[in-house]
Parts: structure tokens; sequence; C-alpha cells
């Protein structure tokens, strides 16, 4: 077919496919320029470690100064795109109060994205340096681009933050949405696959392996069958958790308590006490204390033989 026919069957399908065309409309946000924009951010987080040239601490104002010049002028075009999509009035003054807020919360940020670099290299027995960590693990861009994000979604910035941890998901294989609360000191070990929903909380000092799903059970829907926004869906996991890998933990009522254990491939839809192990024996997913000698109670009333529960 000459190039001319497919150009008008391609007009001909904008007009009568619409809804995956954007036209005559608001300005959306720029892919690339949101990727500039999370690439300088993680300059700004960890200066020295992504330049092609070694960095000393007398230059260190000239960058933070450019850095900071970039950021603030990327960031205030994209959120106004962003508010202006949402039909916000004044956009353009709240992208203004909206990008200073988010540039102020940055030093603190940094001392929280310090324990997670702390946590990787307690956590890895392979680790041989800080520098190995920043440099090559794909926890360090993944958990800090989704803080960042975070402070953007608490911000009510649409479109944005969800961009921001797509950046991180396509380099990482890691999924975390924007909205997911996470604790100080957390460490993605290998990190691909690992898929953490909107309203899923993790508490401090926690440790996932790859694979790792924080999902959903259900979706309610309401009366013509589209999902309810905005309603708990996804897990709250307790301080000090290890989850193994490919373990699937879900829905919105589902706890994991402080000091447990998720054993790999395990399948969870269920509450569990604080310092819980949890893990197959044979078919049957076991859920027993780390208590010594201290049986937990389950769906049939009984403790189960060992002093574990089977489910």
């Amino acid at each position: 077919m000459h190039l001319d026919a497919i150009k008008h069957s391609l007009l001909a399908s904008y007009r009568s496919d619409g809804g995956i065309n954007h036209l005559d409309g608001v300005n959306l946000p720029s892919q690339e320029s949101v990727n500039q924009l999370a690439a300088d951010c993680m300059h700004l987080l960890f200066p020295g470690y992504f330049d092609e040239s070694a960095l000393t601490e007398d230059q260190l104002p000239s960058l933070v100064d450019r850095l900071l010049a970039q950021i603030d002028r990327r960031l205030l075009a994209e959120v106004e795109k962003c508010l202006r999509f949402a039909r916000v009035e004044s956009a353009a003054a709240q992208a203004r109060e909206i990008t200073t807020t988010f540039l102020a919360q940055i030093p603190d940020l940094r001392r929280v994205i310090k324990t997670d670099v702390d946590a990787a290299y307690a956590g890895d027995p392979a680790a041989r340096s800080v520098e190995e960590i920043i440099l090559a693990y794909p926890c360090v861009l993944v958990i800090s681009l989704q803080r960042l994000a975070h402070l953007l979604y608490h911000l009510r910035v649409p479109l944005l933050p969800r961009m921001l941890t797509e950046y991180a998901h396509e380099r990482t294989g890691c999924d975390i949405h924007p909205g997911a609360q996470l604790g100080s000191h957390f460490f993605i070990d290998h990190g691909t696959g690992v898929v953490i929903g909107e309203t899923a909380t993790v508490g401090a000092h926690v440790k996932l392996y790859q694979g790792v799903t924080l999902g959903a059970k259900s979706f309610e829907v309401d009366n013509e069958g589209r999902p309810i926004k905005g309603v708990k869906r996804h897990p709250d996991i307790g301080d000090h958790v290890t989850i193994y890998a490919h373990a699937t933990i879900l829905g919105g009522d589902t706890r994991v308590g402080a000091h447990s254990i998720i054993g790999s491939n395990v399948w969870l839809m269920k509450s569990i006490p604080d310092e819980s192990v949890a893990y197959f024996k044979g078919d049957n997913l076991v859920v027993r204390s780390r208590r010594k000698n201290e049986a937990l109670v389950g769906t049939t009333g009984r403790p189960a033989h060992e002093h574990d529960w089977e489910i």
C-alpha cells in the first residue's frame, strides 16, 4: 500500500477510534522530559556517583545550583501541564507552590534514602561497598524515585508521579506505585518482578526478594461494573519483615505482623500475627509462631501438629 493511502487510513482511524489519540487538548507532560527529571533528581540525591568526571567538594555548590535550577524549571513546567490536564484553576500558581514544596523536602528525603542504602549493605553479604550498591543495585533507583514520586502523589499532582515510577520500572523490572507508603531501611534484593500496589504500607526494616507481589485481592465495583477508586486494596507489612522470592500477599485487610518471615512462593490472603513464619509444607500453607513452643490459632480453632497451623 502506498504511504499516502496509509496516511489517509490512519487519519480516518484517529477520527473513528478516538480515546487513544490526544488532539486539540491541553499539552500533556513529556515522557522524555520526565525521564530527564528522574535522572537529574538521582544526580541531586547522589552527587558524584553518576557523572563522567570526578566531583570535588569545592565543585559541589555549583553543581547543586545547576541541578536545582534544572529540576525547578523542568518540574514547574511538567507539573503545570498535569494540573491543566486536571482542569485545576490557577494551575501556574499552584505548580509554583508544589514545585517549591517538593524541592524543600529533598534534604529530609535524602536522610531516609540513606537508610535504604544502609539496609542494602547490611542485608546482602555479596555487597562489597556502598559505592557498588548505589551504582549497581536496582533497589536504589526504584526506591529513591518512588519516594520522590510519593511526595508528588501526596501533593495531588496527576500523571507525573506514575510517570516517574514507570521510569524506574522500565529500568529495573520493579513496579512500586507512588501511592505506596514505604518505611525506612527498605531493601529489595535482586529486584526484578516486585510489584507493590497503591494502598500498600511497608514498615521499617523490611526486606523483599525478587518476584514479591503486594497486590489486591479483588476490586470493589460500582453499579456499572467499574472499579471504585481510592479504596484500600493492598496489604500492610509490619516492621522487620522478610518476604522471600515470589511470595504473593493480597488484600486491603491483610496484615503481616512485625518480625515475621514469609517463605518463597507463599500465597497469603489472611492476616498473620507478629513474629510468625509462613511457608508451605507439602500442599498446605503453614503459619507458625517464631516464639519457641507457641502455636498459632487458625480457622479450625485448634493448633496443628508440632505447633504449626496448616491452612
